[in-house]
């Protein structure tokens, strides 16, 4: 994500530029489905990010604009990560890539928080879009 340039003017080029690999979109994915919001929780994901690949993507996260990186009230020491109206954008592409999965890859399945996101207007879209920083 470090990257300036990108890599051509394909719409997909630039998306995965921008992405940056696997990391980003399966940290997206824990902040927008999962509501994770710290360092800490990403780290508790079954993919066992690595600490520094975290830091890193979640830097570049910030930095790109897809969050927004905030002291936590709680615990000054502490960053917590709200995702910004970007990366509220990605949701049905995330979406499309758990249904692709599942359709190709039997042995995957989205789970149910996942689902809850399928319908645009529905509960689940609308307390995203009250988490979300714009």
């Amino acid at each position: 994500m470090k990257k300036d340039t990108m890599r051509s003017d394909c719409p997909i080029s630039c998306t995965l530029d921008v992405l940056s690999g696997k990391w980003s979109p399966l940290i997206l994915r824990d902040l927008l489905f999962f509501e994770k919001t710290s360092f800490g929780a990403c780290l508790l994901s079954d993919e066992r990010i690595a600490h520094n690949i975290l830091t890193d993507r979640l830097n570049g996260l910030v930095d790109t604009g897809f969050l927004i990186k905030r002291v936590s009230p709680d615990n000054k020491s502490k960053f917590l990560y709200d995702p910004a109206a970007k990366a509220a954008d990605l949701v049905p592409v995330l979406l499309r890539l758990a249904y692709w999965g599942q359709k190709h890859t039997p042995s995957c399945v989205p789970g149910k928080d996942v689902g809850a996101f399928v319908d645009p207007k529905g509960a689940a879209m609308k307390q995203l879009l009250r988490r979300m920083v714009s």
